[in-house]
């Protein structure tokens, strides 16, 4: 049987995108109309061996989860399960914690995909050279490739170029070591059990080394978490396996591939889903239509059954609208995400922004945000993953509205973050609106 993991992370990460965080896990956010997780496992299943998918985080179970799960069961017509770890044990701590359960009727690989990524995965691909090329004790790497300066922020791989071997890994260096990055997608055979028990036991071994050498009052608890509990897949793994000849990379060519940390990537990310549509899930798409009375539709646009757009609203292009969703005469969107529940009133404008559950936009109001889409003249250039704030200021980025925000009539909000549950009374420009 072939498996696939897929690490969702906990509660304690995401800080980056809230407020969208704030009422679900990020895991669990809508991009193009399904959430970010229900994208990954559409690329697991057309790998046609693939028989289980277990999601390893420390998240309480909960209403949406539960609800995801068994909707995905349903259509998917496979496995799925949630292993929650009794704490955040790292990227690789939950692969260790639950290895009996990911072992049991393990025919020969599994992959390990971080959840936090979008793209065009080529796992069927990466499986056939993973086979004819590295075999049964080996493991394999999906990788891309970024610009000089961008490379820093991603794991770095030095790889030769005949044999795809990884001579070299660095977590987010200092310097520039190679245009190559992680993907965060990997496939492990069998023996990857017993270099994480090796991990495990030697952190267990300096734990108790510090305790020996140090009173218990002196050893930080953040410490005593990460020595002892804690296997971080990139760094005490992934790391140590380069320039060993047991580590491979299978390069991702031109395909599509983003890791999605903040607001801004979630609108990059939803347009390249949305093209992925017309390839794979043409059906999704909205379309011009000859009939009366419906909106008018450019580009890619994702339209919920249950929403209702006036006929002379404008909608593209990548633009997706939620579940009962009204979008009154007039309006126009485009590039942007609507959230269920949402309320567009008449000759409002929406661009660059993401509009949260329950909300609702005023007549007549303009709410725009700034893209920070990857530089069109570097080749690999990707998303620029920037901090809120720079100088001091708020960097300029698309528009976030949290859910249950009401914006009135004839108002102008720009490069503007919205907290949820606020009325607000008047326009407002490079703010975070608490």
């Amino acid at each position: 049987m072939l498996k696939a993991v897929i690490l969702i992370g906990g509660p304690q990460k995401g800080t980056r995108f809230r407020p969208l965080s704030l009422e679900m896990p990020k895991h669990l956010f809508p991009v193009a109309g399904y959430p970010i997780i229900h994208h990954l496992i559409e690329s697991c299943i057309k790998v046609s061996e693939l028989r289980e998918i277990l999601l390893i985080g420390s998240y309480q179970p909960n209403e949406a989860l539960s609800r995801f799960i068994a909707n995905a069961q349903q259509s998917f017509n496979i496995s799925i399960r949630y292993l929650q770890e009794y704490t955040s044990l790292g990227t690789a701590g939950g692969i260790y914690h639950f290895r009996d359960l990911i072992k049991s009727n393990l025919s020969e690989s599994f992959f390990v995909i971080n959840g936090d990524i979008c793209g065009d995965l080529p796992l069927t691909q990466m499986l056939e050279f993973h086979r004819q090329h590295v075999g049964g004790k080996g493991f394999t790497i999906l990788g891309t490739e970024a610009t000089e300066k961008q490379s820093c922020n991603y794991g770095c791989i030095a790889w030769d170029k005949k044999t795809n071997e990884v001579k070299h890994y660095v977590e987010k260096p200092e310097t520039f070591v190679s245009t190559t990055i992680s993907c965060g997608v990997f496939l492990f055979s069998k023996g990857i059990f017993q270099i994480l028990s090796d991990t495990y036991k030697k952190n267990q071994q300096i734990y108790k080394d510090e305790c020996s050498s140090e009173p218990s009052f002196l050893i930080n608890d953040v410490t005593r978490y990460e020595t002892r509990e804690c296997i971080r897949l990139e760094k005490d793994v992934i790391a140590k396996l380069a320039g060993t000849g047991q580590l491979f990379i299978y390069p991702m060519s031109d395909k599509f591939w983003s890791s999605i940390k903040s607001a801004g990537s979630v609108i990059y990310a939803n347009r390249h889903y949305l093209e992925m549509y017309r390839m794979y899930y043409p059906e999704r798409l909205a379309i011009n239509s000859d009939v009366k009375n419906t909106p008018t539709i450019i580009g890619d646009v994702f339209i919920h059954p249950t929403a209702c757009v006036a006929p002379s609203a404008v909608l593209g292009p990548n633009v997706s609208i939620g579940h009962d969703v009204s979008v009154g005469t007039g309006v126009r969107i485009r590039e942007s995400i609507i959230l269920g529940n949402c309320v567009l009133q008449d000759h409002c404008c929406v661009l660059y922004s993401i509009i949260g559950w329950n909300s609702t936009i005023g007549p007549w109001t303009r709410v725009e945000g700034t893209p920070s889409d990857p530089d069109p003249n570097k080749q690999f250039s990707k998303i620029e993953q920037d901090s809120l704030f720079h100088d001091g200021k708020l960097h300029p980025s698309i528009t976030v509205i949290g859910n249950n925000v009401s914006v009135p009539g004839e108002v102008i909000l720009l490069n503007a973050i919205v907290l949820p549950h606020k009325e607000l009374g008047s326009s407002s420009k490079n703010q975070i609106i608490l």
